[in-house]
């Protein structure tokens, strides 16, 4: 994987072989990264990355500026990379070693952009407990969006909050905000 902008851009990270991860697609992140610097100085805001596997999401906040970055994932060997990519390219990104339902219950961190990027093979019931656990729980700011990434194949239009999504391939990005 590749960092696409910003100060770590051009950069490759070689993840482990061993981390149990499906890391977003290059053009993908690209995608997404076009659609929210349309809409955020990535400076300016605060990210949490949930089931952060490989840290590839928060490390392109990172090069793009963004200070407060937390990556929260249930693997000890995905939070031990993330942590040492961090160091090394002084990232200053947070992470949290937890079961990502457990922790969206019980959190009370807040931010501008939520990132979700659970397994592919969830039913709609948990992406649908993934969007009300952040949005209940207000544990996204006022003008905020939540980000899932999904198969093509998984549709999460039906949610309340959903406002739209965009797709890359196989990808899927459903945007989520509130009233």
């Amino acid at each position: 994987m590749r960092i696409i902008s910003g100060r770590l851009k051009g950069r490759r990270i070689q993840a482990p072989k061993n981390l149990p991860v499906r890391p977003t697609t290059d053009m993908a992140k690209e995608s997404l990264f076009n659609i929210l610097n349309n809409l955020y100085y990535f400076d300016e805001i605060s990210v949490l990355d949930l089931f952060a596997g490989t840290g590839s999401i928060s490390l392109e906040f990172s090069s793009r500026g963004t200070a407060s970055i937390y990556a929260v994932d249930a693997n000890f060997n995905c939070i031990k990379f993330i942590q040492k990519i961090s160091d090394e390219y002084e990232a200053g990104i947070q992470t949290i070693k937890s079961d990502v339902f457990k922790f969206l219950e019980s959190s009370k961190l807040t931010s501008d952009v939520i990132f979700a990027d659970p397994p592919y093979d969830f039913d709609i019931e948990k992406f649908n407990q993934i969007v009300d656990l952040v949005l209940d729980n207000e544990l996204l700011n006022e003008g905020g969006v939540l980000v899932v990434e999904h198969s093509k194949y998984t549709d999460l239009s039906e949610h309340k909050h959903f406002s739209y999504n965009k797709k890359y391939g196989g990808c899927m990005f459903s945007f989520f905000e509130l009233e």
